[in-house]
């Protein structure tokens, strides 16, 4: 990633650049985990009721183990070894401690936060919106107030439409929360009309919905069961992603919500133009089975869909990630760090690829700038 085979000739060195950036994918990470399984940081703002049951029952998800990752190679945690604070607490868990290492020296202007393990999916649907519900109350506690270059995702128990719209409803006006949150691998496919009432509700309060990888939805991510190997699973983000996308666009949710704005996160991007084309050569042969449909899928995906940078695909010659650029959109491309997790990008060195001063501030700042409102 850090070969830069291209010739940038009059590029201003790295070491030299006073660019201020938006970082799209920030991860907090609640600290001191309990009995079960709950971050203690978060006991403030659960009641005691939800503290003696996941003390007394643990957190659940719908997986085919009780408790732990999938794939435990990923572990510990994921993360930057130098994340991991001098007194052993969890990287993402001290603002501080983010701010020396990341948010000064890269000179993030704006960071989204994207909280993971935080309730969402849970088989106990009213554990899972008491958990959300108090990460939310923690992110605004513990960062967004702390550190006005931060901005929160309303984190909702998106298996449960209703509750979700409750906890966008109670945020919507809070302009320190950028995004609603939710994951790519859910119960049933997210175009599916129980999800639709949270796209209304953040639509209706200007919020565009992040949908990041992973999640733990009851099913693999493969067509054909759990795989052997970690870098299955890494590799599977982009498959699911692509899930995502057909399913919104093809269900119509576009169509019914216009302005709605999905930003899919570490999921890569370059195979947004050829399954674009596909679902385009489809459309056009059996457009009769979606007449809902009111545009070719492809132009879906230009209006209503942002494209985070980490992990990018990294093809030989460089130059063809700059043409997959080019047929996204190059107001469609937002940065991303996915800060502090071990395949992080530093900003100094990714997207080694020729670009004009003018592409370059909209891919690593405009463009966030205008995905998310106003703070």
């Amino acid at each position: 990633m850090n070969v830069d085979v291209l010739n940038r000739a009059g590029v201003q060195p790295a070491s030299m650049s006073k660019l201020a950036i938006a970082d799209c994918d920030v991860h907090p990470r609640a600290s001191g985990v309990g009995i079960g399984g709950v971050s203690k940081s978060l006991y403030p703002y659960l009641s005691q009721r939800w503290i003696d049951h996941v003390e007394t029952f643990g957190i659940t998800y719908r997986q085919q183990w009780e408790k732990g990752s999938s794939y435990p190679k990923g572990q510990p945690q994921a993360c930057r070894r130098d994340a991991f604070l001098p007194d052993g607490r969890s990287p993402g868990s001290d603002l501080g401690f983010m701010q020396a290492q990341h948010l000064d020296p890269n000179n993030v202007a704006m960071g989204i936060l994207n909280p993971l393990t935080s309730g969402q999916g849970a088989t106990n649907p009213l554990l899972s919106a008491a958990i959300t519900h108090a990460t939310n109350q923690w992110q605004k506690t513990d960062w967004t107030s702390r550190d006005k270059r931060l901005r929160g995702s309303v984190v909702v128990p998106y298996e449960d439409a209703d509750a979700s719209v409750k906890e966008i409803e109670l945020w919507a006006d809070d302009t320190e929360f950028a995004q609603v949150l939710l994951l790519t691998r859910t119960a049933e496919p997210l175009g599916q009309k129980r999800y639709w009432p949270i796209y209304e509700a953040a639509a209706e309060a200007n919020l565009a919905v992040g949908i990041h990888a992973f999640g733990q939805g009851g099913w693999p991510n493969t067509a054909g069961g759990f795989a052997s190997y970690y870098i299955e699973e890494m590799v599977g983000h982009a498959q699911a992603q692509q899930a995502v996308l057909t399913s919104m666009i093809l269900e119509g949710v576009f169509e019914r919500i216009p302005n709605l704005k999905v930003v899919l996160v570490e999921g890569g991007l370059c195979w947004a133009a050829s399954l674009a084309w596909r679902m385009d050569r489809q459309w056009r042969k059996l457009k009769q089975e979606v007449p809902h449909l009111k545009r070719a899928p492809s132009e879906y995906i230009k209006t209503n869909v942002w494209f985070t940078t980490q992990p990018i695909e990294e093809p030989e010659p460089r130059s063809q990630l700059a043409e997959a650029f080019d047929w996204i959109g190059w107001d469609r491309i937002l940065f991303a760090t996915d800060y502090p997790h071990w395949d992080f990008d530093d900003p100094a060195h990714a997207l080694p690829i020729k670009m004009t001063a003018a592409q370059r501030q909209a891919v690593f700042r405009d463009n966030a700038m205008t995905v998310y409102r106003p703070a």
